[in-house]
């Protein structure tokens, strides 16, 4: 970095601002990340095991380009760094019926998979609404997910463009709404609703449009070899090697100014001048005053609330026995409205359903432990967080023995994270997993973009736009890097960059070695 580098202070490690320090750094950015855990990654974290590190936070990969980009804008090769494993089936479902389905990477094989369970109409309504969740995710993953702003006229001008869009939005219908009208049998309409808990929504109250999630996955998933944290620290490595310096276990308590102007963020440790301060926290720390009066002003309640899901969530190791698992395996509720009628009024569900993530499936011997980190969907902090914690230990692993699922051992209560603790791990979050609701049409524009209403002070995370995550959260860092270099760039003294969409993307000069595979 150049010695005349404004000073960047990056709060939080997340994959957010992880990705912005490193496109940052990249230029010349004299950038610093704090972070108050003891290790990267933000909600890509882990705990430890008998067996070895578990993911208890996501576990795959999807978006596989946004990854590519974020190392090609730094002259790197994503696969000179990691090591990724495409998952042949994206996830294998149970229903207490007995039904059992299969999703794979090949849509042939999803597509004989749910004709042979479900029947031929139904495969005909798989296509149907496989080819939708294609045509809205091309059109709107350029104005709304690649955009630095969602804006309302190049959606609108798309649409008009592509009128047959309007239909496929079903601008008028929930996301379960939409799927009671594309599935005649209520367990793929059961499957497809649960999409919109990737991003903390009820399919009950979450648009329609959310059906193109599907075509997210179904673009293709991949696990990482270690371990998702690997991605965080591959990302701290390479920043580092471009000078960038982190802090762990240092809690921003102040974003501090002079004279109008952001100076720097006090911690518990010390004080850390800056010029810029990128905040990748959840904003409601911001509206609340949790990082000072001065930058309360910064995002308003409107853009913070009200608060999407949050879950239960236990990893551990064991050896499990009994059904046939794969990479990902859900277990679903009996009814799927008890459960989002719960989690609506705010209650822990008792009939929910359960994904199940086998992090060493197909990789280790049957009888040695494995890793699992196992998620039921929960509200945001629960009237009376305290209570919630036995029983929902009592009924996940009996409902999974009801599938005949068992561990030996069974998971100590240590193993169970609740809302209560990710409001705890993530302040200010309510628990709440991915930001702000997205329920409701308009929900996507309602979320804070990467410049805030104080100069100087940027946001990056799945609390900000695009949304929740790991490729969102990623494009977020890709936005505020590009919203800093772009408004201050009389005073960067950075390398010459391109524009990736309005965005930034790096050295205009970056050497592509070989072609991404």
């Amino acid at each position: 970095m150049k010695t005349d580098s404004p000073r960047i202070v990056v709060v939080g490690a997340g994959i957010g601002g992880l990705a912005a320090a490193l496109r940052l750094c990249h230029q010349g950015c004299d950038v610093t990340v704090l972070d108050m855990h003891g290790a990267p990654g933000g909600k890509m974290r882990i705990v430890p095991s008998d067996a070895g590190p578990v993911d208890a936070g996501p576990t795959v990969l999807t978006m596989r380009p946004v990854f590519e980009a974020l190392f090609e804008d730094v002259g790197e090769r994503l696969g000179d760094h990691l090591k990724l494993h495409p998952l042949a089936t994206l996830a294998r479902h149970y229903w207490d019926d007995g039904a059992t389905l299969d999703l794979d990477a090949d849509p042939a094989r999803s597509l004989a998979n749910i004709t042979r369970t479900f029947g031929a109409k139904a495969g005909q309504e798989f296509e149907a609404f496989s080819a939708r969740a294609k045509r809205l995710f091309a059109a709107f993953d350029g104005p709304m997910m690649r955009s630095p702003v969602p804006a309302q006229m190049a959606v609108t001008k798309t649409v008009l463009r592509q009128p047959r869009l309007i239909m496929d939005m079903a601008p008028h219908r929930t996301m379960a709404g939409l799927l009671k009208r594309s599935f005649r049998d209520p367990r793929l309409a059961q499957l497809f609703g649960r999409y919109a808990t990737y991003v903390g929504g009820s399919p009950y109250a979450s648009p329609a449009i959310l059906s193109l999630i599907w075509q997210a996955e179904a673009q293709g998933v991949w696990s990482v070899q270690g371990g998702m944290h690997q991605l965080a620290q591959t990302i701290v490595n390479l920043a580092k090697a471009r000078g960038a310096t982190f802090h762990y276990n240092t809690a921003a308590t102040r974003i501090t100014r002079q004279n109008g102007q952001i100076n720097g963020v006090q911690t518990n440790a010390a004080h850390f001048p800056a010029d810029i301060v990128l905040f990748n926290g959840d904003p409601r720390a911001l509206a609340t005053g949790l990082l000072g009066e001065g930058a309360k002003a910064a995002v308003s309640d409107r853009q913070t609330g009200p608060r999407s899901l949050s879950a239960f969530v236990h990893a551990f190791a064991a050896i499990p026995s009994g059904v046939d698992l794969a990479h990902h395996t859900v277990f679903f509720g009996h009814d799927p409205k008890a459960e989002f009628n719960a989690l609506a009024a705010g209650e822990m569900p008792t009939d929910a359903t359960l994904y199940l993530c086998a992090q060493d499936h197909g990789r280790v011997a049957s009888d040695a432990l494995h890793r699992f980190e196992i998620i039921m969907n929960g509200p945001p902090v629960p009237r009376d967080p305290e209570k919630e914690k036995p029983p929902c230990q009592t009924q996940i692993f009996k409902r999974l023995r009801d599938f005949g699922l068992s561990f030996s051992p069974t998971p100590e209560p240590d193993a169970l994270t609740t809302p209560q603790g990710f409001n705890a791990l993530f302040p200010a979050s309510s628990g709440s997993l991915y930001g702000q609701s997205p329920h409701g049409l308009m929900a996507a524009f309602k979320r804070p973009t990467a410049r805030t209403k104080i100069p100087g002070l940027y946001l990056c995370g799945g609390g900000a736009h695009p949304g929740a995550g790991v490729p969102m959260a990623t494009l977020s860092g890709q936005h505020a890097a590009a919203a800093i270099m772009t408004d201050h760039a009389s005073t960067l003294t950075s390398r010459p960059t391109a524009m990736r969409g309005g965005t930034l993307t790096g050295s205009a000069t970056v050497e592509r070695k070989r072609s991404l595979s």
